[in-house]
């Protein structure tokens, strides 16, 4: 079933001139009217473009497994901002086409924004990617994100292997837990291969900002890193940048081989047509979704690109060895004795944070071995 969508601009421009008018008519069409025969009408918004071979490419391909659904309508936009311009997209999809289920998908849309907005609509369902959703906050939202970080260590492991330099790179948004914990996981990885490796992050201080992500690829090329990642959302400009310098490169969100065939090595993955999809069977059936969903490779939250050309036996076999580790569940890649790179303890002997640990969304912290400051 397919719906015509209003244009993004006549959306938020309409909300902004009639915002109090929709607001008084909302309840009619939340919950109750969108299961009307047994249909659900699902929005999913995104901070950037569909087709940025990243963050919001990613979450579109769980939209596209949701749209094969029998009984659902998607609505979907693209390159909303953080600010009331998602605030004014929500409110249209809920208003305008009675959704009763949101994917706001960007971090910052969590706080201000869907948690001022949830309490207006108590029978739409608010699920937001990568916000901790903690006690206190709206009942009908929640937050969902995956221990992804968990493939980053398996990309760190393939990078120990390959790195001739010792110097591994990695391209970042902004200094965030969710960030902090894959540039730590990277390096972990790989000096579970070599504990001499070092790790040197940028950040470029925004989730899309090409020329920034171009500039801070090549000062890691110039400083001697020959194995590169990120954590930004759309790699495309990391990754060619980084093939072009001759560099190894290690994905992430999605599978970006296809832009550098001989130079990518692994990435890590969202799987997030699996997630997308048993929400919306639980949303079908009337059954609950929890506040506080999370998931690794063995829940199917997260995968991981086939291996490169260029990744040797000995890099392979470790990978697999540690991949299977990890879907036993309950793997560590912060364990004792562990300092961050001021010199502070993080973990004592002895001590670890499983990947499940609620301790690591609050990670404000790069390990030692890490080059950078998240000042």
């Amino acid at each position: 079933m397919k719906k015509t969508l209003i244009s993004p601009f006549s959306r938020r421009s309409f909300l902004k001139t009639t915002g109090a008018l929709v607001a008084t008519t909302a309840m009619p069409f939340g919950m109750r009217a969108a299961f009307a025969a047994g249909k659900l009408t699902v929005g999913f918004v995104y901070v950037g473009a569909k087709d940025d071979y990243g963050y919001n490419q990613a979450h579109a391909e769980g939209a596209a497994a949701v749209k094969a659904m029998e009984g659902v309508t998607v609505l979907e936009e693209e390159n909303v901002p953080e600010s009331v311009d998602v605030v004014n997209t929500m409110e249209s999809m809920i208003n305008f086409d009675g959704a009763a289920l949101l994917f706001p998908t960007s971090f910052g849309y969590y706080d201000p924004y869907i948690k001022e907005t949830a309490p207006k609509y108590a029978d739409v369902r608010f699920q937001h990617c990568g916000g901790l959703w903690k006690e206190g906050d709206p009942s009908n939202a929640g937050s969902y994100f995956g221990y992804i970080g968990m493939g980053q260590y398996l990309n760190g492991v393939v990078a120990g292997h390959m790195t001739k330099s010792k110097k591994i790179g990695f391209v970042a948004a902004k200094p965030i837990p969710q960030v902090l914990n894959n540039i730590n996981s990277f390096l972990l990885g790989a000096r579970a291969v070599d504990p001499e490796i070092t790790c040197q992050v940028i950040f470029t201080g925004n989730w899309s900002l090409p020329v920034k992500e171009a500039e801070a690829t090549n000062a890691l090329a110039d400083q001697g890193a020959d194995v590169i990642t990120c954590h930004v959302d759309g790699p495309k400009v990391v990754v060619e940048t980084a093939a072009a310098r001759g560099c190894y490169v290690c994905g992430y969100h999605v599978d970006q081989s296809t832009l550098a065939p001989e130079k990518y090595l692994t990435g890590a993955e969202w799987n997030w047509p699996h997630v997308y999809t048993d929400f919306v069977k639980k949303a079908l059936a009337g059954e609950p979704i929890d506040n506080f969903v999370r998931g690794g490779l063995t829940d199917g939250f997260i995968k991981m690109s086939p291996l490169g050309p260029s990744v040797t036996e000995a890099a392979a076999k470790q990978f697999e060895a540690v991949k299977a580790e990890i879907m036993k569940g309950g793997f560590a890649a912060i364990k004792g004795p562990l300092k961050d790179n001021k010199g502070n303890v993080v973990a004592t002997a002895g001590q670890a944070f499983p990947e499940t640990d609620i301790a690591l969304e609050s990670m404000d912290y790069l390990v030692e071995g890490v080059i950078g400051s998240t000042n």
